[in-house]
């Protein structure tokens, strides 16, 4: 079976396993766990930022930050397709009573302008503009990506208006490649940011957010409220410092791959895509023109042996990730020409 519904689905190797087993641990609610204080030093490190907390889950990541960053009846400037708004259950109205502010990105990819435009002016009528949510690289965009250039404009227009940026960096590592930058220099346009372990890194589980040493020790707090606090939780922290030492460099297979896959997919009769938008590990493809709906097509081609995930009504998505070769993604355009060509 050829598993292109995500990168979350990936399984550590036994040489990760190995590093999880053998992990020193301690009580990390009491700040005693030297190998989640290793990836925390570590992580921050390599983003620039003073300081870092593990969290299970991005999920967790996000509404933690979004709860340090803001007070209720404050609003949130954020995509309307962003993983925040999108996939996070009403979280942030439930857990820290913020409104969100919808806007239409580029591919879900904000520009300076139209968040200008959305700011709200100092009225006792309007609540507050506190937060500004970006996501790089975005997933329902296809994985797009925020240039440097545009994150900074960003950064300067909340700076001068008093508003705190946080990024939802789960796939950061693709995006910086994609973009030809550093984790770090992406990461400086904002007060907090965070990071995902658990897809294209291969990590089973596991986040970091990363902002100034007063945010991260507010953040701690939120994280215990939300059932965050872990123990002897070394030993996930274990398989995150693995996945940095061995599986950021190789991302550029995971681009590479899915590229292959956009052009062998633009080569298929009934399938509409432009390979030049596919820019990181993320493949959005239409089967309007073929006889199927999204769910059918993926329904009809798993016992094929492809699995691809819906993502409308006729779009799918296709995830690039280490436990995908490229002898498998040649494969896997095999099986979809076949299946089409059945149909």
């Amino acid at each position: 079976m050829i598993d292109l519904r995500s990168d979350t689905v990936t399984k550590p190797t036994e040489a990760m396993r190995k590093a999880m087993a053998t992990a020193e641990v301690g009580d990390d609610v009491l700040g005693e766990d030297p190998t989640v204080n290793q990836l925390q030093d570590r992580i921050a490190s390599i983003l620039g930022k003073e300081a870092g907390l593990f969290v299970p889950s991005g999920t967790m990541a996000n509404q933690v930050a979004i709860k340090t960053h803001i007070q209720p009846g404050d609003e949130i400037i954020i995509d309307q397709n962003a993983h925040i708004f999108y996939y996070e259950c009403g979280a942030a109205a439930v857990i820290s009573g913020g409104q969100f502010h919808c806007l239409r990105g580029e591919k879900g990819i904000l520009s300076a302008e139209i968040i200008d435009s959305a700011i709200r002016p100092e009225d006792i009528h309007q609540p507050p503009t506190r937060l500004i949510c970006l996501e790089n690289s975005h997933n329902r965009g296809g994985g797009s990506i925020y240039t440097l250039e545009k994150l900074a404009g960003i950064a300067q227009l909340a700076a001068k208006n008093d508003i705190r940026v946080h990024l939802d960096g789960a796939r950061l590592f693709n995006a910086a490649l994609a973009a030809k930058t550093t984790v770090k220099e992406l990461a400086r346009q904002t007060d907090s940011v965070c990071v995902a372990f658990s897809k294209g890194l291969g990590a089973p589980a596991g986040s970091v957010i990363c902002g100034s040493a007063e945010f991260i020790e507010k953040a701690i707090r939120f994280r215990k409220m939300l059932g965050g606090g872990m123990r002897q939780v070394g030993i996930l922290a274990a398989a995150c410092l693995y996945a940095l030492d061995n599986n950021v460099e190789r991302l550029e297979v995971d681009h590479q791959n899915a590229k292959k896959l956009a052009h062998g997919l633009s080569e298929i009769d009934g399938i509409k895509i432009d390979p030049a938008q596919v820019v990181t590990n993320i493949v959005l493809f239409d089967v309007g023109s073929t006889p199927m709906d999204a769910d059918t097509f993926a329904e009809r081609l798993a016992p094929a042996g492809v699995l691809l995930i819906p993502f409308g009504p006729t779009t799918l998505r296709a995830v690039t990730h280490l436990d995908v070769t490229t002898a498998e993604i040649d494969k896997a355009l095999e099986i979809i020409n076949q299946f089409l060509k059945k149909v």
